[in-house]
């Protein structure tokens, strides 16, 4: 099994765990040809990716705004472009996009290139060196996953008739969207086991892949949270890991060698878990 666990409402969890009793809608079971670091990994991530671009699966009001979100529907003439490409949300953001046809423009430091055209990005902009909402027009959808209050220059890179998805909402004028014909809407990510069986059955036959940086056994929790506040992690959700000294099998799903500069770091806060066999059930 795998799952993000009671979240949104257990977003001040603040606690690892070796058990914990949680609602059976939170999880889904863990695809056989999947391992449990990737399975576990993908929770948090996926889940944000997944209701943001393919089907938000609730009625709950948005904390951020009155709107109520709406995925766009994506296809073979869709553009999106994704912000912050190479991080969690992002790499997985970008293959669900690429799964439903659309072109993919990735924006993300420039060392992330080939890890990126690796996963299928179609364009990679290194912000470093370009400003991507001066480079980029008349694109479908924009996804940031950087949002916040800078999120509002990618107005200008929407199409009319297009979206923004701010990650993290930012500010907006309800006006100003609506002149420029552009739709301007976020979601608070919620717990759905029925979601993750559809990511996992992606997951399974390799449509979708995980990028993993490191393992932490549970005796290192404060190694895995330092690891988490130094940034530029893909992900931070909390796994079971391999034993130490013990090198974990890569999955059949796992990114090209050559391109494993991103990746995943499992650190969290206790409210994402993968249930493992009853042997390794020491790790969180």
């Amino acid at each position: 099994m795998f799952g993000l666990l009671n979240f949104p409402l257990s977003l001040q969890g603040n606690a690892y765990t070796e058990y914990v009793a949680a609602s059976a809608a939170d999880f889904a079971h863990k695809p056989a040809g999947v391992d449990h670091e990737h399975a576990t990994a993908v929770a948090m991530s996926g889940l944000t990716a997944w209701q943001f671009l393919i089907e938000l699966g609730h009625d709950f009001p948005s904390p951020f705004q009155h709107a109520q979100h709406r995925p766009m529907a994506l296809g073979a003439e869709s553009t999106v472009l994704v912000n912050g490409a190479a991080g969690g949300v992002g790499h997985l953001a970008l293959q669900l996009a690429k799964w439903q046809g659309a072109l993919a423009i990735a924006v993300a430091s420039g060392v992330h290139e080939a890890f990126l055209r690796d996963l299928g990005a179609d364009e990679v902009i290194d912000y470093t060196t370009d400003r991507s909402e001066e480079v980029t027009q008349d694109v479908d959808l924009v996804l940031d996953r950087v949002g916040g209050p800078q999120s509002k220059r990618f107005l200008k890179t929407v199409k009319r008739g297009g979206s923004l998805h701010p990650v993290y909402f930012g500010e907006f004028d309800d006006e100003e969207n609506a002149r420029l014909g552009i739709t301007v809407t976020a979601a608070q990510v919620r717990s759905s086991g029925a979601h993750l069986v559809k990511i996992g059955c992606l997951l399974e036959d390799g449509t979708l892949r995980v990028a993993i940086d490191s393992g932490f056994p549970l005796e290192d929790a404060q190694a895995a949270q330092d690891r988490a506040a130094r940034g530029t992690s893909r992900a931070r959700s909390c796994s079971p890991s391999h034993e130490p000294g013990r090198a974990a099998r890569p999955p059949r799903n796992a990114p090209s060698p050559d391109a494993r500069r991103s990746w995943s770091s499992r650190v969290g806060r206790g409210n994402r878990a993968a249930a493992a066999p009853p042997d390794q059930r020491r790790h969180p």
